[in-house]
This record gives C-alpha cells, structure tokens and sequence, in this order.
C-alpha cells in the first residue's frame, strides 16, 4: 500500500508514455517488498534541471534517464561512474549521500544481453545514430570484439565527437546518412544496430518508417543480422522489413529489461532480481492489453 513513507523512483525524458520500464520495475519492487514506487514522467528539456533539483527534497530514491537527456544530466551530477564517465552518457542516477546525484550507465550491460550468444569476433558493425545510446553500442561492441565499426548519422558534429572519443580503440568510420559509401557497408555488414528512435510508438497511429528512409536499406541481405533498441511496438517497421529479407532481427526489450536490472541494483546497493520477474510482468502486460508485440 502506497503512504506517506513510500518513496519513488521515476523515469524522466521526452517522449516516456511508451515505456514499459513502469510495468517490469514495479514487478521488481514488489517481488523484493520495497516500499517503492516506479513512475514515468515526461519533462521538458528547460525544466529536467528544475526537475532534478526538486527531486533531491522528497522522497526520491533515483532516476532512469532516456531520450533525449541522458548527455544533459551529466553536467547536473557531482559523482560519475567510470562507464558513464567514458561514454559521457548517463541513464540511471541516485542520491548519494550529501543529497548529491550520483549518475551511471548501465545501458552497455543491457545492449550487450542478447548477443552474448553469438560470436562478433571479427564481425563488421553499423550504427545508425550518433546521439547517447549510439556510445554505449559503440561500447558494447568494442567490448564484444567487432572488428570494425561503422557509424551512420545526420549530424556530422556528434559524428565526429564519437570518431574522437572511440577511434583510439576500434577500427571506427563516420558517415553521413546521405554518403553513397553507405550502401557497400550495409551490404557487407554482419550486424546493424538503429540507435536512433525513428520507429518509436509515440501515437496510436503508427506509419511504416525506416531510419533515414526505405532507399537507405535497398542494399540490405540476408546474412546481416537487425538489433533495433526501440522496443514499443516490436516488432517496429525496421524488423519486421528486416525480417522480410531474411535477416535475423533483435528487439530492444533484453536490452531494456537487463539494463533494469542493474539500475534497479544501482538503487539498492546491490539488490537483484531474476530476468523472469520482468520479463513476465511485461508479457502479461501486453497479453491483458492486446497488444502485438
């Protein structure tokens, strides 16, 4: 039962009613009786100061962070965790304790989740996107032993940063998404991952949309396999093209429901729970409300 004791943990970005994120931590919260709360809320990008702020006098115990200020709140947190440091990306946040917020990514730990299973090695990479998510990918690749990483965006700035930031470790280019140099990386590419949120269920009425659009993808086999982190819908327009082909396609819910999982620990200083306890919430969640995913 919800009182004046419980305190909360919240979800902030811009757009957030499509997160599942409330339905898998809350399961979480209540299969270890914590007297917590996960809420989502969406917050304006001259207010997330204000709003962090505001946060540190009430009973809020920590933040996810999500598109698209998980690079603005690094400036609003007094301690960085190394990962989080590196990747100048931030998604999870709690207070320390001088009421200070201490921020963390644990978003590379969940990209990498569903590819643990499959050999990467020498394999050539594509990233579409160049914003926060696309550095923790980079990461997880890196990490993954990728020989060579592409990446594909409209902004040349942010582009160029990651060659910057990344170039020292991997093999790593940058194109724009215009570059007909494009077309020969994603016909050869062995895996393609769209960090970019075209795609995203953020009305009820959904239109097919690929990132950068459908001549982008002509080149695009069978051999290369499809990860796009956006989970709602799923399968998204990407996948299920994707899957048209032939290829093999990978949704974003491992990767949202294993990074859960370390923020959720992140939050209680250790605390963890199964992968099934969220995974199921979210399944029954989409079976009682029919939706197709």
């Amino acid at each position: 039962m919800i009182t004046s004791k419980t305190s909360f943990i919240a979800l902030i970005g811009n757009p957030v009613n499509h997160s599942l994120s409330p339905i898998m931590q809350n399961a979480a919260l209540q299969y270890l009786g914590l007297d917590l709360i996960y809420i989502a809320i969406p917050c304006k990008d001259k207010d997330v100061e204000l709003v962090l702020n505001s946060f540190k006098e009430v009973n809020c115990k920590g933040l996810n962070i999500t598109i698209p200020y998980k690079e603005k709140v690094f400036e609003l947190c007094s301690e960085i965790s190394p990962i989080a440091n590196k990747l100048k990306a931030i998604n999870t946040l709690k207070l320390n304790s001088k009421k200070q917020w201490s921020g963390t990514n644990t978003d590379v730990e969940g990209f990498v989740y569903p590819l643990k299973t499959l050999s990467l090695t020498n394999k050539k990479s594509i990233v579409l996107g160049s914003g926060g998510a696309a550095r923790s990918v980079i990461q997880g690749l890196i990490n993954l032993n990728s020989s060579k990483i592409s990446i594909i965006s409209r902004n040349k700035s942010s582009l160029d940063e990651l060659i910057i930031n990344f170039g020292k470790q991997i093999e790593i280019q940058g194109l724009l998404n215009n570059d007909n140099r494009a077309q020969n990386l994603i016909e050869e590419a062995d895996l393609i991952v769209n960090t970019t949120p075209v795609g995203m269920k953020t009305t009820k009425h959904e239109e097919f949309i690929l990132p950068f659009g459908e001549h982008f993808w002509r080149s695009l086999n069978s051999k290369s396999i499809i990860y796009d982190l956006i989970y709602n819908p799923a399968p998204t327009s990407l996948l299920k093209f994707s899957a048209k082909k032939g290829c093999m396609t990978i949704d974003g819910l491992q990767m949202l429901i294993a990074q859960g999982i370390k923020s959720l620990s992140f939050w209680t200083d250790g605390l963890e729970v199964p992968f099934e306890i969220m995974n199921d919430a979210i399944k029954k969640y989409l079976k009682k409300n029919d939706v197709n995913f």
